[in-house]
């Protein structure tokens, strides 16, 4: 009877074993933005979903971040500075406007009218800016947008005819 308490020991043992090896993925290092303190930044963290672009959210080292993907393919900052007036691509996915810019390879989007900002990396041909930023949208849309995007048409007055 001495065998079977044994028995039981060594299959826990195991067991927490294997589920901490299955558990290992490593926590992705991720520089803190400025305003990443900001109390709106913990209503994004708190809505981000656990899959982006069919990757697995990850722990990241740094407050108001976020990455799924291992190795990442999506990483997360909130409390980046607000971009102001661009000439950058400035898209809207789902009532969250978006500055785009590109970059070789990670392009960078951040959200534009809204304090905090929230920016994101990814590689557009490891995974689709439209999946990234409709999935990610409304998390970020926690933060209220006080400005929209606007085309050059809009930015610049027409001449008067008089």
């Amino acid at each position: 009877m001495r065998a079977l308490p044994r028995a039981l020991a060594l299959l826990a043992v195991s067991a927490t074993a294997l589920a901490s090896l299955s558990g290992c993925a490593s926590v992705v290092d991720v520089d803190a933005a400025a305003d990443a303190a900001n109390a709106a930044c913990a209503d994004v963290m708190i809505a981000l979903p656990p899959i982006v672009a069919e990757n697995g959210q990850r722990e990241t080292n740094s407050q108001a971040t976020s990455a799924w993907g291992d190795p990442s393919q999506v990483v997360l900052r909130c409390g980046v500075a607000v971009p102001g007036p661009t000439t950058d691509p400035c898209v809207t996915v789902n009532g969250v406007d978006w500055v785009l810019k590109e970059g070789d390879p990670a392009w960078t989007a951040t959200t534009y009218g809204r304090d905090p900002a929230v920016e994101v990396l990814f590689d557009p041909e490891k995974v689709a800016s439209s999946t990234v930023l409709v999935e990610l949208g409304d998390a970020v849309s926690r933060v209220d947008q006080g400005r929209a995007c606007v085309g050059l048409d809009e930015a610049i007055p027409a001449p008067s005819d008089g």
